[in-house]
Formats: structure tokens, C-alpha cells, sequence
């Protein structure tokens, strides 16, 4: 599948929108079906790794990633965090990005997902539904309990 991008601007620090965007554990609450559990290693940055479960009992599927870019925000630099997903059903990589915004910050997530087995003829419906699912996902990190919600 070609990479797809999702960006969201929101009112947040940009060190705040970088600490909700790598909270893995959040990212798994609010996938339905999902539980997120981060792996014994390194407690944050290059090395981390976590695995996704997703699905119903022999239904479910392990989405393992790790860390492999860890770059957080800083006096004017963006934040850079690069995933990479060695599932044996979904593999790919995943690249967050946290920009300083007038303010504000700029989040944008840019992900290339494949899922094996799975003919390309159906990249563009795993591209809308990776849209979808990520979007919210994102909105929701991005939204605390009192915020309106990201900006698209």
C-alpha cells in the first residue's frame, strides 16, 4: 500500500501533543478491540518496543512495532518518532511528526501499512480504513477532557 498521511493542528505544546502522540498504551484504549502493551526494555525512546493486540479471542491478531527513530521536540526542532511494525500479519512503518504551530502544535503521522496476504487490489480500501481508524485515534490523543478537539 502507498503511505497515507494524516495531520491535525491542535492547541497543545508541542512537547504535550509529542507526550499524548507516544503514550502506546493510550493508542490501544481507543482502537476498538485493541490492547496495547509495551515490551520489557528500554522505558522510552530508540529500542522501545510494544505489540497491539487486536480482535476476539482466536480472532486476534499481535501487531508488534519498535522504535527505531526517537527525536523529541526541542528549541525549534520538530519531533521525529519512526515505528516499525514486524508483525507476521501487518507490516510497515509508521512516522509521527510534531511541529511547533503558531502557538500550537502540528501533529502529522505518515503510515504504510501492509497486511500479508492480502492482494493489492484492496490497498485503497486498507488505505480509507487506516485513515479512519488512525484519524480518530489521533483526534482522541490529542483531545484532553476538556478540549474541543484538533483542528483538521
Amino acid at each position: 500500500m502507498s503511505p497515507f498521511r494524516i495531520a491535525r493542528t491542535v492547541p497543545l505544546t508541542p512537547e504535550e501533543a509529542w507526550r499524548r502522540v507516544t503514550d502506546w498504551p493510550a493508542h490501544g484504549a481507543l482502537v476498538p478491540l485493541t490492547r496495547t502493551t509495551v515490551l520489557p526494555g528500554p522505558g522510552g525512546g530508540v529500542g522501545t518496543r510494544f505489540s497491539a493486540r487486536t480482535g476476539l479471542g482466536p480472532l486476534a491478531f499481535e501487531d508488534p512495532m519498535e522504535v527505531t527513530v526517537w527525536e523529541p521536540p526541542a528549541a525549534g526542532r520538530p519531533g521525529r518518532c519512526r515505528l516499525v511494525k514486524y508483525g507476521r500479519l501487518v507490516r510497515g512503518w509508521a512516522l509521527i511528526e510534531v511541529y511547533g504551530s503558531g502557538g500550537g502544535a502540528r501533529v502529522e503521522w505518515l503510515e504504510d501499512l501492509r497486511v500479508r496476504g492480502l492482494p493489492r487490489a484492496f490497498d485503497p480500501v486498507l488505505e480509507r480504513a487506516g485513515r479512519r481508524v488512525f484519524g480518530r485515534a489521533l483526534d482522541a490523543l490529542l483531545a484532553g477532557p476538556d478540549d474541543e478537539g484538533p483542528a483538521a
